[in-house]
């Protein structure tokens, strides 16, 4: 190999080993564009500190793993649900999951704490689901994308089980858009006629605080097995 040769090829070394660290860099970082629209990180892959247990301290059951964020594991609600220290209103939440085997989870908003037990009493539900791996038959509105037993997603694609799938949650009361990998799979306007005869006919009919709030927490659930979570980001809508 002559030395210009063995020049190209360091140099292509160089630019391989410089485009992984840049994709291994950009999980849990915001770009300059996204700061300027007024993007917040809700985990930058190395703390917690944005984050509580739902009616209770500080998070103790979930750990970060390579810049990750693992529930328990466990299932059972093991670890607890999780919710972020400050309140949303209206909003636009990204985030990036994947989930072992027959496992399940939620990402919850408008969450209250004191008035239930179970965050699923409180905020409606972004439901998280290993959706052609669940052992036992779903109801249409349980699959992943869905407003948990109040809308079914449609068209939603979700990516093989080892595979990262995208969420975005918008919400500018009263109106909801749920997103799956780019596709818009629910929308719905909170306490319309057709939201309060949905709740009347669902396993919330006798749940006074679900869906009532019009601000609270975004919610993290450790519900039945593992689920990992990463570039978890907000902007608020002004």
């Amino acid at each position: 190999m002559n030395t210009i040769s063995k020049s190209v090829l360091f140099l292509i070394i160089v630019l391989l080993i410089s485009c992984v660290s840049n994709q291994r860099n950009a999980s849990n970082t915001l770009s300059k564009k996204e700061k300027e629209q007024g993007w917040e990180l809700l985990f930058d892959g190395k703390s917690m500190d944005k984050w509580k247990t739902f009616n209770g301290g500080e998070v103790s059951g979930w750990k970060i793993i390579n810049e990750e964020m693992h529930n328990s594991g466990v299932g059972s609600d093991y670890g607890g649900d999780i919710i972020t220290k400050k309140q949303y209103e209206n909003f636009e939440l990204y985030l990036e999951w994947k989930i072992a085997p027959q496992s399940n989870s939620g990402v919850f908003y408008h969450v209250q704490e004191g008035l239930t037990n179970a965050i699923y009493e409180s905020g409606p539900e972004y439901q998280l689901i290993d959706d052609k791996g669940w052992p036992d038959k779903l109801d249409a509105s349980q699959y992943s994308g869905a407003n948990y037993a109040m809308h079914e997603p449609r068209n939603a694609k979700v990516k093989p089980i080892d595979d990262w799938n995208t969420t975005r949650i918008v919400v500018d009361n009263p109106k909801v858009e749920h997103w799956l990998n780019g596709i818009k799979v629910v929308e719905y306007e909170l306490w319309s006629e057709d939201w309060q005869k949905r709740k009347s006919q669902s396993k919330w009919a006798e749940k006074e605080y679900y869906g009532k709030a019009k601000s609270g927490h975004i919610g993290l659930q450790d519900h039945g097995g593992l689920t990992i979570f990463r570039n978890i980001k907000i902007r608020e809508i002004k």
